[in-house]
Parts: structure tokens; C-alpha cells; sequence
């Protein structure tokens, strides 16, 4: 039996693999079974559209990740990603237009022919039709059922000692047993603003942080986020609300009335490049490092981690 620590995107992703691959597996989690910086996670799947900070790693990485999400969870929206900046900050766009690969730049016309009710708010965008999006809750309700279908147990609000695990998902939490490892604060709202229509993943271009809008659907949207270099697991701060809120209501007026549903924080693991990574140590494997990129990298990191893991077990059996 192979036991997972932590029940985050990352713990599912690898415990989905390995039953796949026939291999029995529990997964254990310290937390709730609805929590952890995963739940808070915006869930776009955009490798070109993080290519503009990220590195090229992670761009391959997530080449594949919309495939594989579809083949297994309800609500992959393959509806590409929208950029857009206020004419202030025409710059910026320019910018990132540089930055990255895989999109055509749109003008008024073509922008609100895509976007209907973002019509003569931005003289040019940039589409990256390739790109696609799914609901994280949805999306981790769904690994788990399938898990349990294959009889797969997990075990939420239950303390194991990690020593004990074979293979380690705690993200932050496993800080103590992974030099480098450190914390990256994101806040998030939640709106319910069903006179607005977008429905597509829209990031507007900000001077300090890219803010993105999500569309859940039912008038439902995720307002994220914030890259605080910070391990402070409080409460979202007033100046990330007031700077969320101001970009959502930039985007479009009628974010005014929308009603704040939801807030959250969460803490990201990152190591020093931004690059997530699969590290054997302490006699344990662990994947971790997904930084903002969690849904967008775990389904390959799982795949890669579950090759080690049988090649490894492979050269023990012949050892013996």
C-alpha cells in the first residue's frame, strides 16, 4: 500500500496516476477535506499565458494539462484566455505581448465579438485561443469520487507522521523537511455579479500584480490574486481587497454591484526559481514547489513522480 500525504491537487493528482497504474494507494490529509491553497486556486489552465513570468519548465509541464483534466473531471472550458489593459497601461500589454507565444492581438471589434459585454472598454487584447479553464472545487470533488470509486481510501483531519508517508503532497506544510521551500501568499474574492457575462479567464494588467477574473458560472466569479512574498496565513488584507475589487471594477462597472460572496487566503509553496519539483529524501518522495501553477503542472509532475516511483521500486526488488 502507498501512502500519500496531503489531499491537495497535487496528493490527488499523483494517487489518481498511481491507481490508474494499478497500484494500491491511500491518501491522508492533516486538514479538512475542503481547504488548503488548492481550494483557493484560480484554475486556469494556461501554459502561454504564464510563460510571461514563468519558466519554460512549467509551460511544458502544462502542454498537457487541459487533456488530462478533461479526461477525468467535469468543466474543462476550452474557451482560451483573454488579456486586456487599460489604455493607461497600453505599455504593459506591449509587454507582454513580448513575453509570450501562442496569441493573436485583437482589436475593439474583435475583442466584443468574443467578449460581448467587454465592448469599446479596451482598443486591443491579446487571445490565447489554446488555452482552458475548470472549476478547482469541481475539479478535486471529482479526482477524489473517482478515487473512492476505485476503492481508494482518504482520510481527511488525520495526523500521520510523515515519516510514515511514501510519498509527500503537503506543499507549505512539509517547509520543515524541504530546504528552499517558502511561502507565497494569494488572497482571493469571490462575486456574485450575474448582470456582468464573461466567459472566458480575462487577466487585466496591473503595475504590481496580474489580476485575473474566472467565470464559475450562475453569475459566479473568482477575483484573484495577489503574490505576497509572505507567510502570514491570516485573513485577506484590506489594501488586497480594495486593489481586487478596484481591478474587478475596471474591467467592467458593473462589478459595482456585485455581491462579495467569499474571501480567502492561502499560502503557496515555491522554491527560489518559481519552479515546482519532484526531490527523494529522508527515504520519501515529494512533489511540491507548484507555486501558482498547481493545476496546470501537478497532472504531469504526477505522471513523472509515478515513473520514479516504479522504476525505484523496480531496482529495490532486483537488489533483493
Amino acid at each position: 500500500m502507498i501512502t500519500i500525504l496531503g489531499a491537495g491537487v497535487a496528493g490527488l493528482c499523483v494517487a489518481t496516476t498511481l491507481a490508474e497504474r494499478g497500484l494500491q494507494v491511500q491518501v491522508v490529509d492533516n486538514g479538512p477535506a475542503d481547504g488548503g491553497a488548492s481550494w483557493l486556486a484560480g484554475g486556469m489552465l494556461a501554459p502561454y499565458v504564464e510563460g510571461e513570468t514563468a519558466a519554460p519548465e512549467v509551460a511544458r509541464l502544462g502542454a498537457s494539462a487541459a487533456d488530462w483534466w478533461a479526461a477525468r473531471v467535469p468543466g474543462v472550458m476550452r474557451r482560451g484566455s483573454l488579456v486586456v489593459a487599460p489604455a493607461r497601461d497600453r505599455a504593459e500589454l506591449e509587454r507582454f505581448a513580448a513575453r509570450t507565444t501562442g496569441h493573436r492581438r485583437l482589436d475593439t471589434e474583435a475583442t466584443a465579438t468574443l467578449e460581448p459585454d467587454l465592448a469599446g472598454r479596451f482598443t486591443s487584447a491579446l487571445f490565447y485561443a489554446d488555452e482552458a479553464h475548470l472549476d478547482p472545487r469541481t475539479a478535486l470533488r471529482a479526482l477524489a469520487d473517482g478515487l473512492r470509486q476505485r476503492g481508494v481510501a482518504i482520510r481527511s483531519n488525520t495526523r500521520l507522521d510523515p515519516e510514515q508517508a511514501d510519498i509527500d503532497c503537503r506543499g507549505i506544510a512539509a517547509r520543515a523537511d524541504l530546504p528552499g521551500l517558502r511561502a507565497v501568499r494569494g488572497e482571493m474574492l469571490m462575486l456574485h455579479c450575474p448582470s456582468v457575462t464573461l466567459t472566458r479567464p480575462i487577466r487585466l494588467l496591473h503595475p504590481r500584480f496580474p489580476v485575473y477574473v474566472v467565470p464559475r458560472g450562475h453569475g459566479l466569479y473568482m477575483i484573484g490574486a495577489t503574490m505576497l512574498e509572505s507567510d502570514d496565513p491570516g485573513p485577506i488584507t484590506l489594501r488586497s481587497a480594495m486593489e481586487l475589487m478596484s481591478a474587478a471594477f475596471t474591467l467592467h462597472p458593473g462589478f459595482a454591484e456585485a455581491a462579495i460572496v467569499e474571501t480567502g487566503s492561502g499560502l503557496r509553496p515555491a522554491f527560489a526559481d518559481n519552479v515546482p519539483r519532484i526531490v527523494k529524501l529522508g527515504g520519501r518522495w515529494h512533489l511540491n514547489g507548484l507555486y501558482r501553477h498547481g493545476f496546470l503542472t501537478a497532472p504531469a509532475l504526477a505522471e513523472q513522480l509515478a515513473d520514479q516511483f516504479a522504476l525505484a521500486t523496480q531496482e529495490t526488488a532486483l537488489a533483493h
